[in-house]
């Protein structure tokens, strides 16, 4: 059995284009970890060719959930009474979800964001439990798995998760970890990197009846044609997206 686990993709059919290429199919199921439009030239064009995949498994993150229910991430609106400053900061948080929103309204894919489940749970060929999820256990935001963390703050994160293996997205840097007997796998993202490294990541899982074997890929793209594409739909905060790739 063989398991593709992808994250973050961010309306970004360019690199995911890439990153199926490269799967080139040869998995039995793909597993997908939320947000999948915000922040990016074309949310409709990456649901579409997502949900066109056979075996697949789809839950949510939090830029998915701000799209569909009008929540933000910090800085709240109300922080600009404290500090004026933030006042752009907020306006473009609002114009990018207000864009993505109207894209997949007018799409058609509204209803699919909203159904997205919180986590998905499957047991591998040799017993060993997975939780699937975008940031942490029990929740689709705040802080998440990331390679500042130490063991004990990681382990905590995880010790209620009733799972072997978690695997996670949300921070846009990969991690494997093992504590306390638990597998932590954060993918990273297949769009907006951090800088360091400006391809897509994805991670497999290879597993039979005795074991598995977790592998992390790299794909590259054309980052530019993305930058491109950014300008070309207009879209309301290019510049600020545009950063992930002229910043490596």
């Amino acid at each position: 059995m063989r398991i593709a686990i992808i994250s973050d993709i961010h309306g970004n059919p360019i690199a995911l284009d890439a990153v199926l290429e490269h799967i080139n199919g040869a998995v039995d199921q793909y597993l997908f970890l939320g947000d999948y439009a915000a922040i990016g030239f074309d949310p409709a064009g990456v649901l579409e060719r997502i949900t066109a995949l056979p075996d697949a498994i789809f839950i949510r993150g939090n830029t998915d959930r701000y799209i569909v229910t009008g929540e933000r991430p910090s800085p709240q609106p109300k922080a600009v009474f404290e500090n004026p400053e933030l006042l752009p900061v907020v306006m473009g948080i609002d114009a990018e979800f207000v864009w993505a929103k109207g894209y997949l309204a007018a799409t058609g894919w509204l209803d699919w964001l909203a159904d997205l489940p919180l986590d998905h749970r499957l047991t591998l060929p040799n017993g060993a439990r997975l939780l699937a999820v975008h940031t942490a256990p029990g929740r689709d935001e705040g802080d998440g798995f990331h390679i500042d963390m130490s063991d004990e703050e990681l382990a905590t994160m995880v010790k209620d998760s009733r799972a072997d293996i978690v695997t996670v997205g949300h921070y846009h840097r990969p991690l494997e970890r093992m504590v306390d007997g638990i597998h932590c796998i954060n993918a990273a993202s297949v769009s907006n990197p951090q800088p360091g490294d400006r391809r897509a990541s994805y991670v497999t899982i290879d597993a039979n009846a005795d074991s598995y074997a977790v592998n992390f890929h790299r794909v590259d793209y054309d980052y530019q044609a993305v930058i491109d594409s950014l300008y070309r739909v207009r879209h309301p905060v290019a510049d600020y997206i545009a950063a992930f790739w002229n910043n490596p």
